[in-house]
């Protein structure tokens, strides 16, 4: 550059510029007045300096190795993919279309700490780099980490600029107008951002571009629900991995042979790790660096320990305390909330449980869960029931013994067995209004029976909550609490009947038997001691089911309680028929029947009626029978006793098949069966179902009695009645005597 003063030479526009002038020459066409800075002379052509190439950064951690199982997981990040515009076409958009129409794709992945999602995430970027061509980014936000805060969306946004190549001298003051910058960067660009163990959806959102085809995946323990609803995100929530992944993840870590090798110890160990990956991991480890020392040690520690054998002096590494970080954001009646359902009894909970044992309104219990729910720390099921993952409940009931005072968790725990207790009472009810109630102490404070409707919503609670109903037993026997006990027990026994729950039927009455001894009523261990030899003799354990009915006979006698005298006679002309002896159960029901004659029991006179014809009827006396089954049936019919009546109208089917009237047969069997449906009995109904397929095959209806045989083999499986699938079998082999096989129903 020359510096000319206004008296230097011009050209004017009719003096052509000098041939080696032309290229490279200012005029100044005007008068100048002061300075005028003009170019000279530029020899060799001019040159423009290029805008730098753009950053592509590559921020991704490393893969993790092995990495095994979660197909469906990584096919539902893929999706998320595809759905971009252009997805099937070359990875690097057309700059003239970019940015039109192309919208943010989030896939939050949640779950429990040390489920396994940063892996997840990180297999997947990985595996799927090249289609991102400008570049991925990377930030652990720390939202659950045990050595730092949360890290503010400012600090991530910042640390984006720097890897996209931002001039620090470029980078505004203002916080909004650095993210602002962030999302003018990556606008037109087909990038993958990866936001790791976020807390909350308020630090993510800043760190989304604002349109584009970017995608975003977030890793957190907290469901994001802000992402999904705001801005459209795609939830995954991770699972424990199933057994085959979780024998891979071993094979990985510890070798084909070893795993071989210990195969026994291997099962148990997945079996007690659950699916959970840094559980695996962390076992894993610690074998493979001691190869010396046999997995079933391992398997050894975490049956003594649970959760507490999974710590580790490496805060990353221990399960325990990345248990721990997820308590951070809940509030002190969600962390107790938290502890006490891992002292609560079963194997999952409805909120109205959930309710009496933290002593709250349902409302309240709700957003409680769905808190712990949001954290991870809850699993909520297709029937509305809550239920963590069992390494996760460990960690409850350390939590609840370590934080909670032992007043706390004990009030908690007879809150919730009160619950149990009244209910299935109520329910019990429902499902059998004849039978003579008993009385129930006032439940504790707090203590909300769940209402029911009808007999379907209560089989219904009754299906849903049986497991429970078992433990509630079990902790209640544990305890010394005799009462509840012993009414568990009692309010079990209608359900027990109509499922077929034989096995639980005599697993609940032999512990009331053990608590009727502490109790002040005499009726209870004589009540105890007929419904244990009842439910022995349906499964054909002859000799311990008649001597516990004769003790409950002896008691009942020396107690002079004539009505215990006559249902225990009616127990005993059962578990005589079902030995074989159907002259010395007619006895006993014949017994049964005087006695509840002079008792005004209208109901239990009319079982004992219909007790007599069945017995009749197998001793071929088909008046006798036909006449006590016929008195029976108007009775139950008229103090609409629907189950006594459904196992009257069997017994009618039953005599009208002895006496060769086997159309009248199916008719009478088709009505109880109708009934026993109707009342959710399955036990009953399977064999009616037996009996009408009898009546069947003498009308020669052989396709009629494979459908209802079918039907009765499959109840019979499910009741664990093997004699009665062994016959049933033979019966449907017999049908197929030419050779066809019958299939399996």
């Amino acid at each position: 550059m020359v510096a000319m003063r206004g008296s230097g030479r011009a050209h004017g526009p009719e003096t052509p510029p000098d041939r080696g002038e032309a290229l490279g020459r200012n005029d100044v066409s005007a008068d100048s007045v002061g300075v005028v800075v003009q170019a000279g002379v530029v020899h060799g052509g001019l040159h423009v300096q290029p805008p730098p190439e753009p950053v592509v950064p590559r921020q991704l951690p490393a893969a993790p190795a092995p990495f095994t199982g979660r197909a469906a997981d990584l096919a539902e990040l893929d999706r998320a993919v595809e759905s971009l515009p252009g997805a099937g076409s070359p990875p690097r958009p057309d700059p003239a279309n970019a940015g039109t129409g192309a919208t943010v794709v989030i896939s939050a992945i949640g779950g429990a700490g040390g489920i396994g999602k940063t892996w997840l995430a990180l297999t997947w970027a990985h595996r799927h780099a090249d289609r991102f061509p400008d570049g991925q980014l990377f930030v652990d936000l720390r939202g659950f980490s045990p050595e730092a805060e949360p890290m503010p969306p400012a600090v991530a946004v910042r640390g984006f600029l720097d890897a996209l190549g931002v001039d620090p001298a470029r980078v505004p003051a203002d916080t909004a107008a650095q993210t602002g910058l962030y999302r003018s960067l990556v606008a037109r660009r087909r990038m993958l951002v990866v936001l790791d163990n976020a807390a909350t959806a308020e630090q993510v959102a800043p760190l989304l571009p604002g349109g584009g085809p970017s995608v975003v995946v977030v890793t957190s323990r907290n469901r994001l629900t802000g992402l999904i609803t705001r801005h459209g995100a795609r939830p995954l929530h991770l699972d424990t991995l199933t057994d085959d992944e979780a024998r891979a993840l071993l094979v990985g870590r510890l070798g084909v042979t070893r795993v071989a090798t210990e195969a026994d110890a291997v099962a148990d160990l997945i079996r007690w790790c659950g699916g959970f990956p840094l559980a695996l991991g962390l076992v894993a480890g610690r074998a493979r660096s001691t190869p010396q020392v046999p997995l079933a040690e391992f398997v050894a520690e975490l049956r003594e320990f649970g959760v507490d054998a999974l710590d580790d002096d490496d805060p990353a590494a221990s399960l325990p305390t990345v248990l721990s970080l997820s308590l951070r954001g809940l509030t002190p009646r969600q962390r107790t909330v938290f502890g006490l359902l891992g002292v609560a009894p079963g194997p999952d909970i409805s909120l109205p449980a959930v309710a009496s044992l933290a002593d709250l309104r349902l409302s309240e219990a709700r957003g409680t869960v769905r808190a712990l729910e949001d954290a991870s720390l809850q699993a909520r099921q297709a029937n509305g029931r809550f239920s963590p993952h069992d390494l996760v409940r460990g960690y409850a009931t350390t939590i609840a013994h370590r934080d909670l005072t032992s007043g706390t968790r004990e009030a908690a725990l007879r809150r919730v067995l009160d619950f149990y207790t009244h209910t299935a009472y109520q329910a019990d009810r429902l499902l059998e209004p004849h039978r003579t109630p008993i009385r129930l102490d006032p439940p504790a404070r707090g203590v909300h029976p769940h209402p029911m409707s009808d007999a379907p919503a209560a089989l219904a609670w009754f299906d849903a909550e049986h497991a429970n109903l078992l433990a509630a037993q079990h902790t209640a026997a544990t305890r010394g609490l005799h009462h509840l006990t012993w009414r568990l027990a009692w309010a079990l026994t209608t359900f027990h009947n109509r499922r077929g729950r034989l096995h639980d039927r005599l697993v609940v009455w032999r512990a009331a038997v053990d608590a009727a001894a502490h109790l002040p009523d005499p009726a209870a261990r004589p009540l105890a001691l007929r419904l244990v030899g009842l439910a022995q003799a349906n499964l054909g354990r002859h000799e311990e089911a008649v001597e516990h009915l004769r003790q409950a006979l002896a008691l009942a006698e020396r107690q002079n309680d004539r009505t215990h005298q006559a249902l225990v006679h009616r127990m005993l002309a059962r578990a005589w028929m079902l030995r074989g002896d159907d002259r010395r159960a007619l006895g006993h029901a014949s017994q049964a029947l005087d006695l509840y004659r002079g008792l005004d029991l209208p109901v239990f006179e009319a079982e004992a009626l219909n007790a007599v014809g069945w017995c009749a009827a197998r001793l071929d006396d088909h008046d006798t029978a036909r006449a006590h089954c016929e008195a029976a049936l108007a009775l139950h019919q008229r103090h609409h006793h629907v189950e006594g009546e459904a196992g009257t109208l069997d017994s009618l089917g039953y005599i009208a098949h002895r006496t060769g009237n086997h159309r009248e047969a199916v008719r009478r069997y088709r009505q109880a069966l109708a009934l026993f449906r109707a009342l959710g009995h399955s036990y009953q109904s399977a064999d009616t179902l037996d009996h009408l397929g009898r009546s069947h095959l003498a009308l020669g209806h052989h396709e009629a009695a494979r459908v209802v045989w079918r039907e009765a083999l499959g109840l019979y499986r499910r009741q664990e009645r093997p004699e009665d699938v062994r016959r049933v079998r033979q019966q449907l082999d017999g049908l197929d005597c030419a050779g066809r096989a019958v299939p399996e129903p």
